[in-house]
């Protein structure tokens, strides 16, 4: 029956992917990957590489306190009875050891983001710090050939298209704290002395944030000799006797049939580019160009799973976020600081505030959408557009627009010398934006927002300018011209999708696991439910549960 048989095969080459493949294969199984797109990584490899990861050892060392006990309190205060018991406790229990098990057996490495707070501070078993961890950078050349399939980082956590940096320099440079000017000048410095680099591109070799994690798992898999087929989509999930035992995929212009001996795990990414699934189950208006996700992520796996039996769950949630669109660009730009920085507010139609613009960026669309707040658009003046970047525009005051397209500006930013004529010009309320913004400016003078309380929280804190009092987060719209930008309710992905167990077996409409088949990251409904308890909160689950997966299927035996 089968061109080959394989004990384990993996859909999907992403961060929980390949944790699974490199698990299962450390457990002497033979694995293969198989891929959709022509590169590996997915939408991890575009991401900011962060695991959300409670009780982690990396915080501990930093004499940072924690708990399970405090980690349960506080997802089950977010989850609130969406998400199993037993899934939540094997994920604060497992992540740990997920992790400590990449850091002592493959060339992953983290380090603790110590002042990246969890996103909601008011929940009790909340942490101001420690929980989210950031990928260390790799060099490419470690890689080999295997650096020509990695997928590319979004463009918009590179500076000027060509520098990445990590999660940590990042919130450095935002917050102007006083030696950004040195990380801006490390990177330039690494960039253009890397000769071998610049003689091969313009791409940097220096890896961050999504493309060092996956750099770096993609080395642990090459080391354990696991195969990674590239542009080999799953078209079916074989099924007998009730039990999935191997897929049908497309790979070299031929259909082959590939056999699991004990099982297949599912990775592939959520539905957030498939337009007619968005439309079926999550709230509108949604569009697929509002995605910041990686546009191959349609669907295909969660249909072919409902097609054995599958159950679903939390099929109208994503991991929501405001987005841009700016045209030319295969995926939308996901406003994570913009709308943060001192300066910028979110207006509806009506010209009103209704929302504190620093919360996170899954709360702010989920306030988007509750209400009549569409169309949406960031106001700002030209103090901060002289200070502070806004996606593609560079900061005016680094007199750098000269390389950029004229045409970008144009398109993404309306600008009037008057609150007034702006207001015009997008068709909201004019007086009730003028008196918006004149309440807004009230607020940033005596450093207390009265209407929702911006800068109060440690997370709020975060994209501050440490420069400005007497509130961080606060600076009032005065500065001729003013401008605007539509903004739209967005996503990295889509967040409901297979049900699964605490053992990562996805399970049939009667609760019972569809015996051979596993799923992890977007292709299941998340663990963390309908909120996203701390960045990394994606990423964390996804190999949380590959892991998971690989132990468990390791087990099972025909």
């Amino acid at each position: 029956m089968w061109d080959s048989e394989h004990d384990v095969i993996v859909v999907g080459s992403g961060a929980g992917a390949l944790t699974a493949a490199c698990r299962a294969s450390d457990l002497d199984n033979k694995v293969l990957v198989v891929e959709k797109a022509s590169f590996y990584g997915g939408t991890s490899a575009s991401s900011g590489g962060g695991l959300w990861v409670p009780n982690n050892h990396l915080m501990l060392a930093a004499d940072i306190e924690d708990s399970e006990e405090d980690a349960l309190l506080y997802l089950r205060s977010l989850t609130a009875g969406d998400v199993a018991s037993e899934v939540i406790e094997a994920y604060v229990r497992e992540a740990p050891v997920m992790l400590r098990y990449l850091e002592e057996q493959t060339h992953v490495a983290f380090e603790a983001m110590l002042h990246y707070a969890d996103y909601y501070q008011e929940l009790p078993g909340s942490r101001p710090g420690g929980r989210s961890i950031d990928p260390l950078p790799y060099h490419a050349s470690a890689l080999g050939e295997s650096f020509g399939t990695l997928g590319m980082p979004h463009i918009q956590t590179q500076v000027m298209g060509l520098m990445g940096y990590t999660n940590q320099e990042g919130a450095i440079l935002l917050s102007k704290a006083p030696s950004w000017w040195k990380i801006v000048l490390k990177l330039a410095m690494e960039y253009v002395f890397d000769i071998p680099g610049r003689i091969k591109g313009r791409r940097s070799r220096r890896l961050v944030m999504g493309n060092a994690l996956l750099g770096r798992l993609r080395r642990s898999i090459d080391d354990r000799g696991v195969p990674i087929w590239l542009d080999s989509p799953v078209r079916e999930l074989i099924q007998e006797e009730g039990r999935v035992t191997g897929v049908v995929v497309e790979h070299n212009g031929t259909t082959k049939r590939l056999g699991a001996r004990k099982g297949v795990i599912v990775g592939a990414g959520g539905f957030e580019h498939s337009q007619a699934l968005r439309e079926k189950y999550l709230p509108g208006p949604t569009r697929a160009e509002w995605s910041a996700a990686s546009p191959t992520n349609t669907g295909d796996l969660l249909s072919a799973a409902m097609a054995v039996g599958a159950a679903t769950h939390l099929m109208d949630e994503a991991w929501w976020g405001p987005t841009i669109r700016v045209a030319g660009e295969d995926r939308a730009r996901m406003l994570f600081t913009e709308r943060s920085m001192p300066g910028c507010i979110l207006v509806n139609k009506r010209g009103e505030r209704f929302v504190n613009e620093s919360v996170t960026y899954s709360t702010a669309v989920q306030a988007m959408y509750s209400g009549d707040n569409l169309p949406c658009y960031a106001i700002f003046d030209s103090r901060y557009r002289r200070e502070y970047p806004f996606g593609p525009l560079l900061p005016g005051g680094m007199r750098l627009d000269w390389l950029q397209r004229r045409k970008i500006s144009k398109d993404l930013l309306a600008s009037s010398n008057s609150i007034i004529e702006l207001a015009q010009k997008l068709g909201i309320a004019e007086e009730s934006l003028a008196q918006t913004v004149e309440s807004f400016n009230g607020f940033a003078g005596t450093g207390i927002d009265e209407a929702y309380h911006r800068g109060e929280s440690s997370y709020d804190k975060l994209y501050g300018d440490v420069r400005l009092g007497p509130n961080t987060c606060l600076a009032a719209l005065y500065e001729a011209p003013f401008y605007a930008i539509q903004v739209y309710p967005g996503d990295i992905g889509t967040k409901g999708g297979l049900l699964t167990n605490e053992h990562a077996q996805v399970l049939k409409e009667n609760g019972e696991p569809l015996q051979g088949l596993y799923a992890i990251g977007n292709c299941a409904a998340s663990p963390m439910g309908r909120y996203y308890p701390g960045a990394g909160a994606t990423l964390g689950p996804a190999m949380t549960f590959g892991f998971i997966a690989a132990g468990s299927i390791s087990r099972c035996s025909l």
